[in-house]
């Protein structure tokens, strides 16, 4: 049987690689592009980490699975928890696999933390596989428990580089740490696809994208696509199998910041508190300097070893207060709305909730900057979303225009302004190649869904389809089609949880949660 070899790079968009490969530079993406199917993706709204890995491993919208964001907003109990992997409620497409008899591996893939249990190893990756600031995750990564020893012992596997980059300055070890992750990451995923004969594997290369973030096209990242090009020729020259690109989202040069929690207050949506945050930013003390000093000298690991979390977490940051700590600076009971970063706003049911959304949405379309409007679009959530968490959706969600960050913090004073810390920022439109024995030649396609991959990939393994996937099987595959639709599996809780503020602590560094 032909087996599957899925590469997932965070991140990519053919805004970033077209110029590489008119210029030769990435010959083996060249080849594979050509040589099989491409296209443009379109991600699910908010185009981040979380939710669309597992919008892509489920064929799924954010309400079929009830994560919306990095962070769950609950205004009527008063509540902001951060998300983890435990908390996406479906079925994957290695389930389906495995039911079918087929042995699948997951390698370094966000959402999947902590691990469980599927027929193959499970080697979890991304943010949400963290043990503290800046700390390696060294144990309980993996499914089985003892492969991450097998792991270390022969690649000396990392789950995150060390050093941690966390500013566009470093551009030294921190570079270099991640390249080296990029390598082993490709050579722990290709061996154990080998020797375990595994039917289908995915790899995430997640930091692709914090280079993106920091670096855009700057030689950082021109770098890392080498490296990865590399990876790609040796991985197309496998024997019998398919090989399937695709990213959970695309990426373009940052324009402008906009803090719409600060917008919101701005325009009587939302109403603050003074904070112990405002008179120590007033003091010229935020977390980014403090964190910058602690890198400089080699004492991020002391400080965090002495001085309690509590105290920690009171060291502000320079755009405000983020996560649960937003409530803070909130009157809840004077506030309509509240906003997490790069989509989902959230309304306060004890107020009218249907004109509060209807005069909201008509506002935020007309706000702009030099650029034009900062939202291509600006949507009901029951328009985006469905399924049955559709209940804990946003009330709007908002789609940022390519090269604008929606900002979450509160407190922090501005509304608008140019690049931040990021000098590129998510957009909706990521990538998807395919080339192999199960599938037609058939170049450049029209953007397809983010949703359509899982589906298609299962009926290139000649697995069928649940209905309860949104996407399509995409008309690419060779032959006759040897699949049908099937009933979705049911979902059975999954074991173990992280506390969610070691989830937060790894989101704040690479600058998902500033």
């Amino acid at each position: 049987m032909t087996r599957t070899f899925v590469v997932g790079l965070d991140g990519a968009s053919w805004r970033l690689l077209e110029p590489w490969i008119e210029a030769g530079e990435l010959p083996n993406l060249e080849r594979l592009r050509e040589t099989g199917t491409w296209a443009g993706t379109r991600s699910e709204l908010p185009p981040v980490t979380f939710p669309n890995w597992k919008c892509y491993s489920s064929g799924k919208n954010p309400g079929g699975f009830g994560v919306y964001w990095f962070e769950h907003v609950d205004l009527a109990a008063g509540t902001i928890d951060v998300a983890d992997g435990s908390d996406f409620q479906t079925v994957e497409l290695w389930d389906y696999l495995n039911d079918a008899g087929q042995s699948t591996g997951v390698v370094n893939m966000p959402t999947m933390y902590p691990p469980r249990e599927i027929d193959g190893p499970i080697v979890c990756g991304g943010p949400d596989a963290a043990e503290g600031e800046y700390r390696a995750i060294d144990s309980g990564y993996t499914s089985p428990p003892e492969l991450a020893a097998e792991l270390e012992d022969r690649f000396d596997y990392r789950v995150h580089p060390d050093p941690l980059l966390s500013g566009n300055d470093e551009r030294g070890a921190e570079v270099e740490a991640i390249l080296e992750l990029l390598d082993t990451h490709f050579e722990a995923a290709l061996s154990l696809f080998e020797e375990r004969d595994l039917d289908f594997v995915h790899l995430t290369l997640f930091y692709l994208n914090v280079l993106h973030h920091f670096f855009w096209d700057e030689e950082p990242t021109r770098r890392a696509w080498t490296l990865v090009d590399e990876w790609l020729g040796r991985i197309g020259e496998l024997e019998d199998t398919n090989v399937v690109l695709m990213s959970d989202h695309g990426s373009a040069p940052t324009t402008t910041e906009f803090y719409i929690n600060e917008w919101l207050a701005e325009n009587g949506y939302q109403t603050h508190n003074r904070t112990v945050d405002d008179t120590l930013q007033q003091l010229g003390l935020d977390r980014e300097t403090v964190l910058g000093i602690a890198k400089r000298f080699g004492l991020v690991d002391t400080l965090a070893a002495i001085v309690p979390e509590r105290l920690q977490q009171l060291v502000p940051q320079a755009d405000g207060l983020k996560r649960q700590r937003k409530l803070e600076a909130i009157d809840l009971e004077q506030t309509q709305a509240v906003a997490s970063g790069q989509g989902p706003v959230y309304l306060n049911p004890a107020f009218d909730v249907d004109s509060v959304r209807e005069q909201l949405m008509a506002d935020l379309r007309e706000v702009e900057d030099e650029h034009g409007p900062i939202f291509t679009a600006v949507h009901p959530g029951e328009e985006v979303y469905s399924g049955p968490f559709l209940d804990s959706a946003p009330e709007i969600v908002v789609d940022q225009r390519p090269g604008v960050h929606v900002n979450d913090g509160i407190g922090g004073g501005t509304i608008m302004s140019g690049p931040d810390r990021w000098a590129a920022e998510n957009t909706p439109f990521g990538i998807f190649v395919a080339n192999g024995p199960s599938f037609e030649p058939h170049g450049e396609l029209d953007r397809i869904s983010i949703l359509d991959i899982a589906p298609t990939v299962l009926a290139a393994q000649g697995t069928d389809v649940p209905t309860d996937m949104n996407g399509s099987v995409l008309p690419i595959l060779a032959g006759e089609s040897d699949w049908d639709h099937r009933e979705p599996l049911a979902f059975d809780e999954r074991a173990g949880n992280e506390d969610s503020t070691t989830v937060e602590k790894r989101l704040q560094q690479l600058g998902y949660m500033e």
